[in-house]
């Protein structure tokens, strides 16, 4: 049984990572699928992933665009809509971390990591819910972290951008719950990507899933799966909500 059959949905920063592994999993359930990347180092993989998606058996396309810029996302928008008709599902996926202590991180590291973590789920957000709004349905789900619920030295601009998704994503459910669009958000653990491959060998690795009561690190599909279950029908009840797919590393 294909759970999206039919439905179009954004998922931005899927060149790797968490949001190769959703594009992936939302193809498989029937799902077309617009995606971006933002350097030009990973035009190559995108150019793979969106060849992937098609060979499942829907329509795919990747599309360089910076999430964090405000004018990239109307056009981005309105080019998926000309190319694929319709926007029913976004995935706020795209994200940096540039850790620091404060007291030596700079303005601009600061800078950074607001815009491309938070200030991208607005310029996101705001675009696709027109569309939705007039087609009265649509979700959105936003990435999130569990370092934005717990907090983390040397992680404060990581951790302020992720809390400040978690609140975004409440607010928006609420004003929009009565178009029937569903906004939620996805707080991942240590999951095994480029981006925390420092995590994987040796006595650091130990260290960090020893606090894991599951007793290991997520996987991309872990976050693929949840947000399949979000986007699809048997989500339709729930808005406003932060899961977190940690292992149980927040308990």
């Amino acid at each position: 049984m294909k759970l999206l059959e039919g439905k179009t949905a954004i998922v931005t920063g899927a060149a790797r990572g968490i949001g190769e592994g959703i594009a992936i999993k939302f193809a498989e359930h029937g799902c077309n699928v617009a995606f971006t990347y933002v350097s030009d180092n990973s035009a190559e993989k995108a150019k793979a992933l969106e060849e992937k998606l098609t060979a499942l058996g829907v329509k795919a396309k990747a599309y360089q665009s910076n999430a964090g810029d405000f004018a990239a996302c109307e056009t981005l928008v309105n080019d998926v809509l000309k190319e694929f008709g319709q926007i029913d599902v976004c995935v706020n996926n795209a994200g940096i971390s540039k850790d620091n202590l404060l007291l030596r991180m700079s303005l601009e590291q600061w800078n950074d990591v607001i815009q491309v973590n938070l200030n991208s789920v607005f310029n996101m957000t705001k675009q696709v819910i027109r569309p939705m709004m007039k087609a009265k349905s649509g979700c959105i789900i936003n990435m999130s972290s569990v370092i934005g619920e717990m907090g983390n030295a040397g992680q404060s601009s990581y951790a302020a951008s992720k809390a400040g998704v978690i609140g975004f994503t409440k607010s928006v459910a609420k004003e929009l719950g009565s178009r029937n669009i569903r906004c939620n958000a996805i707080a991942p653990g240590f999951v095994e990507t480029d981006m925390t491959s420092y995590l994987k060998d040796g006595e650091g690795a130990e260290k960090y899933k020893a606090g894991i009561p599951l007793g290991r690190f997520g996987t991309t599909e872990d976050i693929a799966n949840v947000s399949l279950f979000l986007a699809s029908d048997m989500g339709n009840y729930i808005t406003g909500q932060t899961i977190s797919v940690c292992g149980g590393l927040n308990i």
